[in-house]
């Protein structure tokens, strides 16, 4: 049986080798030290403080920052917690957060060799948006866990309001929250604590935002927390590729949220749906921003949260097949509300059309615990929701969501069949 995670993604949730650990140099460091049974744990913990500050030193060396805020990096780095590592990955896993396809395909332009991830034509386009980044200041705000603060910011702060907007230039704000509205009428069970959240990379902007990440994230002191975050800013401001933040590679997602009852009583958490900035640019830069994009995205993540709300996630699955039947489910709830006459009532045949190309953005998960399914298993998924539509003597009629998950489970051997000519 799987357990239920805490946050699922378009593909399934959020971060993974370099985002929210401050790089992979982490994980291989404590796996090498773990892997040695001699090392005692004091050492481990020193190992790898020492293989951070070399990786810094060693990024630093052929840094173009300034003198002056190269050595600030340098004294941080030999002030990070012997911990830094294990808080991190404590982290990750307190909110159940793991690699979606879009985070995937961005960490597959700076670290290649821990993906394997085929060219597609938005992986393609957040390449060239990000052809003017120093990767060198990129992997360094990473070993200082700062890549990921917007992430965190709209997790832990973000609020629904009537003042949020949605996309970079807000063009997406009306669209997304009339079918959150529609969404909550259209499934049976009761939504109103889900909130839609915002998440912007402006937000490095604000040294204060940035500084209350640290400390609520991290436990940090005011003092410490401020220390970092205006590293983490001035790197990011220093960078004219990262413009200000609002480069999409660091907004380039979207996931789903059901808090466990600590953090909800802990930070005032709900349900929520995050809907990043970048991977609305993406789909609109590769022709796709009508609107069976973006709302296809939404309503992919609320099928999350459908399946939150009825309990869906056990099944007898194990590892990948078990994330696969998950994340097609999502697609095929997405793709039911989408078409359906009571939903978004979109064409159904560019719905699909949309949905092939916006599948296409790779997997690189196909032997991990985030697969999520090939783009033609999630496509059939999709296809699987129009005909239901199609085929109902009652087009007006929509079906419980119980009765959807059933005929889906039904059809899912015929959805993952293999399908190689």
């Amino acid at each position: 049986m799987t357990k239920k995670p805490l946050a699922y993604g378009l593909a399934a949730g959020l971060a993974a080798t370099l985002s929210l650990a401050p790089t992979a140099a982490f994980a291989a460091s404590a796996d090498a030290s773990s892997a040695d049974a001699a090392t005692p744990a004091s050492a481990a913990t020193a190992s790898t403080q020492n293989s951070v500050q070399a990786r810094i030193d060693a990024l630093l060396a052929k840094s173009s920052l300034s003198p002056e805020l190269k050595a600030r990096i340098h004294a941080a780095a030999a002030t990070l917690p012997a911990n830094w590592a294990t808080t991190v990955a404590a982290k990750q896993k307190q909110y159940g957060l793991t690699g979606t396809t879009f985070y995937e395909q961005s960490q597959s332009l700076i670290n290649p060799d821990d993906y394997q991830c085929q060219s597609t034509s938005l992986r393609d386009w957040l390449t060239a948006e990000m052809s003017d980044v120093d990767f060198i200041n990129l992997l360094l705000l990473s070993l200082l866990g700062g890549d990921q603060i917007p992430t965190y910011d709209a997790l832990l702060f973000g609020q629904q309001s009537k003042a949020n907007t949605f996309g970079i230039d807000g063009s997406y704000t009306n669209e997304l929250n009339r079918e959150m509205t529609n969404l909550k009428r259209f499934w049976d069970f009761d939504g109103s604590d889900i909130q839609l959240i915002p998440m912007h990379g402006k937000v490095y902007q604000d040294l204060d935002r940035i500084t209350h990440v640290y400390e609520v994230l991290y436990g940090m002191d005011h003092a410490t927390a401020l220390s970092y975050a205006e590293l983490v800013q001035d790197i990011v401001l220093s960078d004219p590729g990262m413009a200000g933040g609002e480069n999409p590679y660091f907004t380039f997602n979207a996931f789903a949220f059901d808090p466990t009852p600590e953090d909800a009583a802990e930070f005032n958490l709900t349900k929520r749906i995050i809907v990043g900035d970048g991977i609305l640019q993406g789909t609109r830069g590769i022709g796709l921003g009508d609107k069976a994009a973006p709302l296809g995205i939404l309503a992919h993540e609320y099928g999350h949260q459908v399946q939150y709300a009825k309990n869906l996630f056990d099944s007898p699955f194990t590892g990948p097949e078990a994330t696969r039947r998950i994340e097609l489910m999502a697609d095929a709830f997405g793709t039911y509300f989408v078409v359906h006459a009571r939903g978004s009532s979109l064409n159904a045949q560019r719905t699909l059309d949309v949905q092939k190309s916006f599948y296409n953005v790779g997997d690189c998960s196909f032997g991990s615990n985030g697969h999520h399914g090939t783009p033609n298993q999630r496509l059939k998924s999709s296809q699987f929701a129009v005909n239901l539509i199609e085929d109902a003597p009652n087009q007006g009629h929509k079906l419980p969501a119980l009765v959807f998950d059933a005929r889906f489970e039904k059809a899912l051997p015929s959805i993952v069949a293999p399908d190689a000519s």
